[in-house]
């Protein structure tokens, strides 16, 4: 098969890679943000930081908590570095949401920030719970045996 043409809007910009580490991802879902217009011009620089933030239901909205996008020098009215930023999902999704952090006990995780096909930044959020420690020791058990695996599938083949 042809492989497709790669979009030259879509563009990744920050990732937490602690996510998958941290917690179980049970499912995923992209998000809209809401953004000052220094804070996409500091967004374009790559410039952000998506490791020690959260999502959190409050007063009927999505909101994005202690998420660091870095200003941005050339603008005439800069922005907060750490504002709280609103995040756009459905009335449906919300209330989804709000059930699985609230009854559930689950935590809404950032996963990736990025550019979409259509130059507009969105947010893949992950529905997750929590790992123990001796869950963390067994995914990284898994994944040697996995990579020693594939040595000696290398090495015999």
């Amino acid at each position: 098969m042809a492989k497709p043409k790669d979009n030259p809007n879509y563009k990744v910009i920050a990732d937490n890679r602690r996510a998958r580490f941290d917690y179980a991802i049970e499912d995923d879902l992209e998000v809209g943000i809401i953004l000052q217009g220094s804070e996409v011009k500091s967004l374009r620089e790559n410039s952000a930081n998506i490791t020690e933030c959260y999502a959190a239901v409050e007063d009927g909205e999505l909101w994005l908590v202690n998420s660091y996008i870095a200003p941005y020098n050339r603008a005439m009215f800069p922005h907060e570095e750490r504002r709280r930023r609103k995040l756009l999902v459905s009335r449906k999704e919300l209330s989804r949401l709000w059930n699985e952090t609230q009854r559930k006990g689950m935590t809404l995780v950032p996963m990736v920030l990025y550019f979409n096909h259509k130059g507009m930044v969105k947010m893949k959020l992950g529905i997750a719970k929590g790992k123990k420690n001796h869950d963390k020791r067994e995914t990284e058990a898994k994944r040697d045996w996995g990579r020693q695996k594939q040595r000696l599938l290398k090495n015999a083949g």
